[in-house]
């Protein structure tokens, strides 16, 4: 068995595991060493976190980019690696299996598809995101897809809505269903029994906790850009010190010499 299929293996095992995967998003490699050297068991890109890393906005990232940064961040650690590759930059079913095929040239585990299309910002139609998720699933080979319904995050669908896309792109083959905006454990417990798959919540503030998700049936949390957001809200907040009060008490949350020279050592 390769190393790819390996990791690709053991990431799906984990979302049919009896504990809940909780899998945070790195942005570079030492994020991703540090969330590794902490206790993760798998990690996932992020196409904010992956754009700000360059100082560009989300889904201003070229495809040739996230292959490269897939490529970089799948052998930083020996963790299965799922990779936001957002519509997978096509504007055509055929396009999106070419996508897939390249990612399943990495040593990635996983990939995701975005049901939002950014060229005329909206959400595309159910049958339309259907047909690209079953050409991802296609082109992905034994990569784990996850099949994201992005209407929460733009305002167009109800719970229903959310509901029905993310069943129809189990059927098109889907192997993770994702649906980032759910924030309720009614909405959550909702669609878990509906789908009747492995389901991803994004954990933004205010939605239930690890346990209460766990609780709830969801196979896998992550967090999306937030771990970026985090990050470079701590330098923002360092830079206000320092050019404000002209103190340094930020040094005093500067991370562990232990933890650093165990991950980058």
């Amino acid at each position: 068995m390769t190393r790819a299929s390996d990791l690709r293996s053991r990431f799906l095992e984990l979302h049919h595991a009896d504990e809940i995967l909780v899998m945070p998003n790195p942005f570079d490699v030492g994020s991703a060493k540090l969330l590794a050297e902490v206790g993760a068991r798998a990690l996932a890109t992020t196409s904010s976190g992956h754009a700000a890393t360059m100082g560009r906005l989300d889904q201003h990232v070229t495809r040739d980019e996230v292959l490269a940064h897939a490529e970089v961040m799948a052998a930083a650690t020996g963790l299965p690696l799922n990779v936001d590759s957002e519509d997978c930059f096509a504007d055509t079913p055929d396009g999106v299996a070419d996508t897939a095929r390249l990612l399943a040239h990495t040593d990635a585990a996983g990939f995701s598809i975005e049901d939002y299309d950014p060229r005329v910002a909206r959400v595309r139609p159910v049958a339309d995101a259907a047909e690209r998720v079953a050409a991802a699933k296609s082109g992905g080979a034994d990569l784990v897809l996850t099949a994201r319904a992005e209407n929460h995050l733009y305002g167009a669908g109800d719970l229903d809505d959310t509901i029905a896309r993310l069943v129809a792109y189990r059927d098109a083959g889907a192997d993770v269903l994702y649906a980032p905006g759910l924030m309720t454990p009614g909405e959550i417990e909702r669609v878990v029994a509906a789908v009747e798959a492995p389901v991803n919540v994004l954990a933004l503030p205010g939605t239930p906790t690890i346990p209460e998700l766990a609780a709830l049936g969801v196979a896998r949390v992550s967090v999306g850009s937030l771990t970026a957001w985090a990050a470079y809200g701590a330098v923002v907040d360092m830079a206000t010190e320092l050019f404000g009060a002209g103190t340094s008490t930020y040094a005093e949350r500067a991370l562990p010499g232990s933890i650093r020279d165990a991950a980058f050592g």
